[in-house]
């Protein structure tokens, strides 16, 4: 108590002679309330005192018994299973459910492979179509092809449906993850059209054809309008529509100045109204006039020969042609010409 007293100040000490009482007394309930229980344990169970007990060695944990994780569902399906009762609908990927060894990610140098299917976060961001297999798909349409009606008749083949419906507009769709559903990509649309079948005549088709530039190509003869300034693909698809119908309009018609056009003004060599055709009408009906009934009018071969050489050049092909229709108008053979 004089150590305490010379610890403590004065103005405390009675203070701290209570408070160390309290705590001598309560260490004494204590004491006996831990004997009587001890009295208790042991005349229950016999304690062995353990001395080979190292100092801070921890206790032992109590093992947890964990549940027994099945195998994978993938490992026990069998081979002519209904796929569509396993997966019906869209949903996301499940690696345990699906028996296939899929891979998505990115590759480093020390794995050289792809992240496999398990704990794999790649391959539950993307939608996946793995309910849209080809039996489920037969499937669907069966239950369809009652809301179906009969296909048309006169559209058997390719060239029949060419014929009825000549415009082909082509779309695309895509999926992606981005923060938007709608892909800058998509509202492309690209209108495909074969110039024979807007029946022009010569002036509408190359009036068409310069308008048009290399939109146009010739072997296929196939007219192409991609049209993507809009931000819609409907907008962008109208706005096609709209583009070649103005330009059918426009090729059909036929301006004032067109019509005074002279020989020099032509854009490209016409037979009819060149001075050739006379030239050649002239050597075929020398001392003939045109009223008597034997008038002969130039072939239509020496025509094609005469327009495709001025208007393509000079090649092979064209100065064969040319040669042989000449000599045929003439009435020479290449016998007699050699």
């Amino acid at each position: 108590m004089a150590l305490l007293a010379w610890c403590v100040p004065r103005s405390q000490w009675s203070r701290t002679v209570k408070t160390a009482g309290f705590r001598l007394q309560s260490s004494s309930s204590a004491r006996a309330l831990h004997e009587e229980t001890q009295t208790q344990h042991d005349d229950e169970e016999f304690r062995v005192l353990n001395l080979n007990q190292v100092k801070n060695q921890r206790p032992l944990r109590r093992k947890v018994p964990r549940p027994e994780v099945p195998p994978p569902r993938s490992q026990q399906m069998a081979t002519d299973q209904d796929w569509g009762a396993v997966w019906p609908g869209p949903r996301s990927f499940q690696p345990a459910t699906v028996p296939l060894p899929l891979r998505q990610g990115y590759v480093t140098k020390r794995n050289q492979m792809p992240p496999g299917k398990y704990a794999n976060a790649e391959l539950m961001k993307i939608p996946n179509f793995l309910h849209l297999t080809p039996p489920v798909i037969k499937r669907q349409c069966e239950a369809l092809k009652q809301f179906c009606t009969p296909w048309p008749k006169g559209l058997e083949t390719e060239e029949r449906m060419e014929k009825h419906f000549p415009v082909t507009c082509i779309t695309a769709d895509y999926c992606h993850a981005l923060p938007t559903i709608r892909n800058p990509l998509s509202r492309i649309v690209t209108v495909q059209l074969k110039l024979g079948a807007l029946q022009l005549d010569r002036h509408a088709k190359d009036k068409l054809l310069r308008l048009v530039g290399e939109r146009y190509d010739a072997e296929t003869d196939v007219l192409t309008i991609v049209t993507d300034r809009c931000p819609l693909k409907k907008q962008n698809y109208d706005y096609a529509i709209y583009l070649l119908t103005a330009l059918y309009h426009e090729s059909n018609t036929v301006e004032p100045w067109e019509v005074t056009k002279s020989e020099a003004d032509m854009e490209y060599y016409d037979f009819e109204r060149n001075r050739s055709k006379r030239s050649a009408e002239a050597t075929l009906n020398w001392g003939r006039t045109e009223g008597d009934g034997g008038w002969v009018t130039v072939p239509a071969e020496y025509a094609s020969a005469v327009t495709r050489l001025f208007n393509e050049g000079e090649n092979a092909y064209n100065l064969d042609k040319y040669k042989e229709q000449s000599m045929a108008l003439l009435g020479l053979s290449v016998a007699k010409a050699e």
